[in-house]
């Protein structure tokens, strides 16, 4: 039940961040800002939530090994797919437009097909932290990640689709916001024990932190304007991440 909403809301969100391009402009200040609270979100997530958990259940060597796996993947899906253009279709400054694409006549097919691999990870990141954690809100700090990241991830797809048929950019939009529940039941189906869901629990904690450290805050970081703003976001992003422990175990403290 908890999973089932979890996945209805990170689908509305997809949606809502595909649909930006068309309906709202994003400022370049107001996107980086959001960008660099996600990535600490995160990276909190990760090290706070999603490796102690699958600790519970597996040696702290394995649990190491799967999150390196994780992080490895993710790091070679970026390369590949170079996704994440976050400038793409957004100003640099309060009026300036950036450019669309960087030579390539269809640059969204790449960003697409490397984004749904990451939603999918991003779905067994979902279900597998639900399955693992206990308390009345099992899996919040990943679905506050996942919830949070996903509207960047179809925006940077329909930023890049800009000038294409309405129609194609609503299915592509569609068909991108259920990648994440689709891994999230693929995962649930296939999950046999409490070791399977903490293998992949570490395995997705590593991808996060490939996303978090690897590819957005290396984007950041050649921002030498509102550095404050930048920081705080960041620190916001852990902060809430670690204040999230509370209400996932439903206690007044942190073992």
């Amino acid at each position: 039940m908890t999973l089932g909403v979890y996945c209805i809301l990170v689908v509305l969100a997809s949606l809502l961040g595909g649909a930006l391009p068309s309906r709202l402009r994003l400022t370049h200040t107001r996107l980086q800002v959001t960008v660099s609270f996600v990535a600490g979100l995160m990276l909190g997530v990760a090290l706070l939530h999603m490796i102690p958990h699958a600790a519970e259940h597996l040696s702290l060597d394995a649990t190491v090994r799967w999150a390196v796996g994780g992080l490895l993947l993710m790091f070679f899906l970026i390369r590949a797919f170079h996704f994440h253009e976050h400038e793409a279709g957004m100003g640099h400054g309060e009026g300036e437009e950036a450019p669309l694409s960087r030579g390539h006549p269809h640059p969204w097919i790449g960003v697409a097909v490397g984004l749904s691999i990451h939603s999918a990870v991003d779905g067994v990141a979902l279900a597998s932290s639900t399955l693992a954690e206990h308390g009345p809100l099992p899996g919040l700090g990943t679905f506050l990640a996942v919830l949070l990241h996903k509207p960047l991830d179809a925006l940077a797809i329909a930023a890049l689709m800009v000038g294409r048929p309405a129609p194609t950019r609503r299915l592509v939009n569609l068909a991108f916001a259920f990648v994440c529940p689709l891994g999230a039941a693929l995962f649930v189906m296939g999950a046999g024990s409490d070791a399977v869901s903490s293998a992949a629990l570490a395995f997705a904690a590593g991808a996060f932190l490939c996303i978090s450290l690897g590819d957005l805050l290396p984007e950041l970081q050649f921002h030498r304007h509102d550095r404050l703003k930048l920081s705080a976001a960041l620190l916001l992003g852990v902060a809430i991440a670690y204040a999230v422990t509370f209400l996932e175990h439903g206690r007044h403290g942190v073992e």
